[in-house]
């Protein structure tokens, strides 16, 4: 499935649970901050492992928040897979980011945006890297 856009990490030891979701903190937004992440990672490392968490990631995407119309939509119930309530929004970042780290992820030509030649702003945007 999919994460939820906030956790709460278990410190007091009380719960059985090592995180807690918060009943309104169970959307998704299609946020890119993990599959950076995960590009980062692999591209540093070339650690296939990031790829496959990737490739979960895009799964659920495609089976959670894809729409019969065409497109994708944010969720409301990350804990509901059957019923995930369409939020009928995609921030443009989905597209913007989202979907450019995945692309990269499993981009196998490493010269393609290279991260010694290119750094990403915080909206995914390339940026050259001066000598």
């Amino acid at each position: 499935g999919l994460s939820p856009e906030m956790v709460y990490f278990n410190q007091d030891g009380a719960s059985q649970e090592d995180i807690q979701v918060q009943s309104l903190d169970t959307h998704n937004l299609l946020r890119p901050e993990t599959v950076e992440s995960l590009f980062i990672l692999y591209r540093l490392t070339r650690n296939n492992t990031y790829q496959d968490w990737g490739w979960t990631i895009f799964k659920a995407f495609e089976n959670y928040t894809r729409v019969p119309s065409g497109g994708y939509s944010s969720i409301d119930n990350v804990r509901s897979p059957q019923n995930p309530q369409y939020r009928d929004k995609m921030e443009s970042f989905f597209l913007a980011e989202t979907l450019k780290y995945l692309y990269l992820l499993f981009e196998e030509d490493f010269t393609v945006l290279s991260l010694d030649k290119f750094v990403f702003n915080t909206e995914a945007h390339p940026l050259p890297i001066w000598n």
